[in-house]
């Protein structure tokens, strides 16, 4: 699936890895690459990969740097993308994330932090780390650290990707600093597990369509609600929720 406007691509390939190329810099987001198959995940709990990555990652081309919004679920960084991590100049990520991923390429960055980059032209491009709730309040002992980004520059639109959230709160913060914003990369799907009476771990299609007016985004492209088998909702959802807010003209899918 892609999304294209004069300064802004967007490659989605199936789960939460994006292809995001704006200013001459090429970003990737939670890479996950694996083939299908199971994630034991302790206490009976298992995660099921249903359909595989629609590229390769040896086709990718270079990459500037890795968006990964947390480094401890296999449906956001499996074991292909563990590998590409090794391969990339630049990884933002969690604090603690970048603790467990040992250093080297990765820098961790805490809400609200940012971190430049230098683009081909000679501008820059700031990476803003945006706070992301991956589930019910209170759930950030169990699940851990999670951010999502936002990709700006005086010149160019402005970017959001929103890694694993839940909370449309948090979506409010990140408009009132940012918005409007240009494109949006919305992690859909309406996650449910046993964790949390299955509750919802990420936005649901109908919250989708209420972060993109909170945000007052000209185009949305919806990630990470296929190819796992705890997505509760998928793209027919997110076409009639998008329908239902008279919102389906920016919803970007193919």
């Amino acid at each position: 699936m892609t999304s294209t406007d004069q300064q802004v691509t967007v490659h989605v390939f199936g789960g939460p890895s994006t292809l995001i190329e704006v200013g001459g810099l090429r970003f990737l987001t939670d890479p996950a690459f694996d083939a299908p198959g199971d994630y034991p995940r302790g206490n009976g709990n298992v995660l099921t990969k249903t359909a595989p990555s629609s590229v390769d990652p040896a086709d990718l081309g270079p990459i500037d740097a890795v968006l990964l919004s947390h480094d401890e679920h296999p449906d956001n960084l499996d074991h292909s993308g563990r590998a590409l991590l090794a391969t990339v100049p630049l990884v933002l990520t969690t604090r603690s994330g970048a603790q467990r991923l040992g250093g080297g390429a990765a820098r961790g960055l805490a809400p609200w932090e940012s971190f430049e980059l230098t683009r081909p032209d000679g501008g820059v491009l700031t990476v803003t780390a945006a706070p992301a709730l991956h589930g019910p309040e209170g759930c950030e002992p169990i699940i851990g650290e999670v951010i999502g980004f936002v990709l700006t520059a005086a010149d160019l639109p402005t970017v959001y990707v929103s890694g694993d959230n839940a909370s449309l709160a948090l979506v409010r913060e990140v408009a009132e600093r940012f918005g409007p914003v240009d494109t949006a990369v919305l992690f859909a799907g309406a996650a449910r597990t046993a964790n949390f009476d299955g509750a919802l771990l990420t936005l649901d299609s109908a919250q989708a369509a209420e972060a993109a007016a909170i945000l007052s985004a000209r185009s949305v492209v919806p990630a990470h609600f296929d190819s796992w088998a705890h997505f509760s909702e998928g793209r027919g959802d997110l076409v009639d929720a998008f329908t239902a807010a008279g919102l389906i003209d920016r919803l970007q899918l193919s």
